[in-house]
C-alpha cells in the first residue's frame, strides 16, 4: 500500500512536467516564421513563345505568331549580396525573370548557372543586405519531424505549411537525374516550386520541387519532394565559384540488391548497389572497387539502391576521396576511391541524322561517361546512344527516344556514329533495327 502511495505521488509530479512539454511541441510557430520568412522570395517569369501560323489564318484572322507564357514559383536568399536558389524548372527557357522580396521590392534577376540534372538554379539580384537563410545538415533529419513549407502557391503570395518529414533519400522519383527526395505532408502546390523547406530552427533542409498528383488540377496530396541541402550546397559553391558544375564520376554501375538476392551476398537485409560492371582505368577500378562487390555506404552513409549512391557521389567534390563500405564475399571492408569528372571520351561525333530511315531527325552520338551523365544512364557502356530526337520527323513518328542504344542495323552491329551512318545510307526494302532501351533489348522491322 505504501508503495502505491509513492507511485501515485511520483506520478503526480511528473504529471505536470509531461504537460508542460507537450505545451512546447503544441507552441505557435511565428517565432520561426518572421526569422525565415523574409528570405523566402517570389519568382515570376516572362517567356516569348514563337509559333507558326498559316499565312491565310494569320491575313483575315489576326492570329499573332507570338504568344506570352508566364509562369510563377518561389526562391530562397542564400547570400546577403542577393543570391537566390530555385528550380531550374521554374527559370528554364525563360526570357524575363522578377525577383519580388517579402516586402514587395521587385528587382530583375540574371541566371548565374543553372544545373538540369539536379533541377537547381542560382540567380542573382542587384540588391544588398538581404535577409539570408543558412542551408541545414539534411542527411541529420529523420522521418518524423517537423518542417515548414514556404512558397508561393498558385500565386496567392507568401504561404507557410507544417507537415512532418514523410520519408528520407526517396529514389525512383523520376525528377531529376540524382535522386535521393526528402518527401513530406506539408501542403505543396504550383508555385511552391524553389521554395524553402526548413527545419524548427528555421534551416533550409530542402528545396521544394515538385509533388505527387493524380488529378489533372496539380493540387496537392500529401506527398511532396524537396531536393536535399546536401546537393544544394554543391551546385550552389560550383556556381557562385564561377566554375563548370561538373559532378563527379564513380566509374562503376550495379543494381539494387533485392529481397531474394541478399541472403546470397551475406547481407543482413536487402540493401546496398551489386557491382555489375567497373569501368576500365576508372575511380572505381583504380580504388580497388570489382564486379560482384556490394556498396552498402559512402562515408558513412548507408546507400539503398543504384540512384541513391549516385546521389551521395554527386555531393563531394571532384577530386575528394570517397570511402565505400563493401561486402565483398561476406566480408566487409572498406576501399577509398579518389572521385574524378568523367572523361570525355571517345569523341561524341554528335550527328543529326538526315536522309530517308528509321532516325530520320534523331541526334546521335558515341557514348562515353560524360555524355551519360548529362542525359542520366548509369552505365556508360560503348557504342551509339540517341541523345535528341526532332518533333514531327520519322524517328518522332517511330517512338524512337533519347537514350535509345542503337545496337544493330539489319542485323549488322555498329559501333560508332560513323558504322550507323554507311548502315543508314543503304536503302533496303525493309529496315530491321535492333535497340537497347531501359535495360531491354527490342527488334524491330520497318517497311522501306
Amino acid at each position: 500500500m505504501r508503495f502505491l502511495s509513492v507511485l501515485l505521488l511520483a506520478l503526480a509530479l511528473i504529471a505536470p512536467a509531461q504537460a508542460q512539454t507537450k505545451a512546447e511541441i503544441q507552441t505557435s510557430f511565428a517565432p520561426v516564421v518572421k526569422q525565415v520568412a523574409p528570405a523566402v522570395v517570389n519568382i515570376y517569369t516572362r517567356k516569348v513563345v514563337r509559333t507558326q501560323v498559316d499565312p491565310f489564318f494569320r491575313q483575315f484572322f489576326g492570329i499573332p505568331q507570338e504568344r506570352v507564357q508566364r509562369s510563377l514559383g518561389s526562391g530562397v536568399v542564400v547570400k546577403a549580396d542577393g543570391v537566390v536558389v530555385t528550380n531550374y524548372h521554374v527559370v528554364k527557357d525563360s526570357d524575363e525573370i522578377t525577383v519580388v522580396l517579402s516586402d514587395r521590392r521587385e528587382f530583375e534577376a540574371k541566371v548565374l548557372g543553372t544545373d538540369e540534372r539536379t533541377d537547381l538554379a542560382v540567380l542573382k539580384i542587384e540588391a544588398q543586405n538581404l535577409p539570408t537563410l543558412t542551408l541545414g545538415d539534411s542527411d541529420a533529419i529523420e522521418v518524423g519531424d517537423l518542417v515548414l513549407a514556404i512558397g508561393n502557391p498558385f500565386g496567392v503570395g507568401q504561404t507557410v505549411t507544417m507537415g512532418i518529414v514523410s520519408a528520407v533519400a526517396r529514389t525512383s522519383v523520376g525528377i531529376s537525374n540524382y535522386q535521393s527526395f526528402i518527401q513530406t505532408d506539408a501542403a505543396i502546390n504550383p508555385g511552391n516550386s524553389g521554395g524553402a523547406l526548413v527545419d524548427t530552427q528555421g534551416r533550409v533542409v530542402g528545396i521544394n520541387s515538385s509533388i505527387l498528383s493524380p488529378g489533372e488540377g496539380g493540387g496537392s496530396i500529401g506527398i511532396g519532394f524537396a531536393i536535399p541541402s546536401a546537393m544544394v550546397k554543391v551546385v550552389l559553391a560550383s556556381i557562385t565559384s564561377g566554375g563548370k558544375i561538373q559532378h563527379p564520376w564513380l566509374g562503376g554501375d550495379g543494381q539494387a540488391v533485392t529481397s531474394e538476392m541478399f541472403q546470397q551476398l551475406h547481407l543482413s537485409r536487402p540493401m546496398g548497389v551489386l557491382v555489375n560492371s567497373v569501368h576500365p582505368g576508372g575511380p572505381a577500378e583504380q580504388g580497388g572497387l570489382k564486379v560482384g562487390d556490394v556498396v552498402t555506404a559512402v562515408n558513412g552513409r548507408e546507400v539503398e539502391d543504384p540512384e541513391g549512391l549516385r546521389f551521395r557521389v554527386a555531393t563531394l567534390p571532384v577530386g575528394s576521396v570517397a570511402q565505400l563500405t563493401i561486402n565483398r564475399a561476406g566480408q566487409e571492408k572498406t576501399i577509398s576511391v579518389k572521385l574524378a569528372p568523367p572523361p570525355d571520351s571517345p569523341a561524341r561525333d554528335t550527328s543529326e541524322i538526315g536522309g530517308r530511315n528509321p532516325f530520320t531527325g534523331a541526334t546521335v552520338a558515341n557514348m562515353n561517361p560524360a555524355l551519360a551523365e548529362e542525359i542520366g544512364l548509369q552505365s556508360a557502356d560503348p557504342g551509339v546512344t540517341v541523345v535528341k530526337v526532332r518533333l514531327g520527323t520519322i524517328a518522332h513518328r517511330l517512338q524512337i527516344q533519347p537514350g535509345d542504344m542503337i545496337l544493330r542495323i539489319n542485323g549488322k552491329p555498329v559501333a560508332n556514329v560513323a558504322e550507323l551512318k554507311t548502315a543508314l545510307g543503304q536503302q533496303p526494302p525493309n529496315w530491321s533495327i535492333t535497340i537497347r532501351r531501359g535495360g531491354e533489348t527490342m527488334t524491330v522491322t520497318i517497311g522501306g
